[in-house]
């Protein structure tokens, strides 16, 4: 009797196991929510860094008089629009959504061109980086 109760412990914590690991590339709520709240905070307050970001990136493509001018102005674009968008993350991180930025933290992909809301707009001015070539 023993014996039968063990093996059937054994095939259910096997099945259980087997669900985790299939189901483990999908996010639960609580995990998107914690994802959520943790993106908001850091975009409201790294929010500035897209200024060098955009500067590096536009005088490493152009020459440093062009990163100087126009990555400054960009820079202060996408800065404002990160903060803007780490709000709007905070405010509905208990709604399940897809990111509204890419990539989501401003250290991450240093050299891609940050997107919002999944779109990009490809331009002279637009350069995404090695990774994804603006998939």
């Amino acid at each position: 009797m023993n014996k039968n109760k063990l093996i059937t412990a054994c095939v259910l914590s096997g099945a259980i196991l087997a669900s985790f690991s299939v189901n483990a590339e999908e996010k639960t709520y609580l995990q998107g929510f914690s994802s959520k709240i943790n993106q908001g905070f850091f975009n409201i307050g790294t929010g500035f860094i897209e200024i060098p970001k955009n500067i590096v990136n536009i005088s490493h493509e152009h020459n440093v008089f062009v990163g100087l001018t126009w990555g400054t102005l960009r820079g202060v674009g996408h800065a404002v629009s990160r903060t803007l968008v780490g709000g709007a993350e905070l405010l509905t991180s208990p709604i399940p959504t897809d990111d509204y930025i890419s990539p989501p933290y401003v250290w991450e992909r240093f050299s891609e061109d940050t997107r919002y809301f999944g779109l990009h707009y490809p331009g002279y001015w637009t350069h995404y980086g090695p990774l994804d070539h603006g998939k």
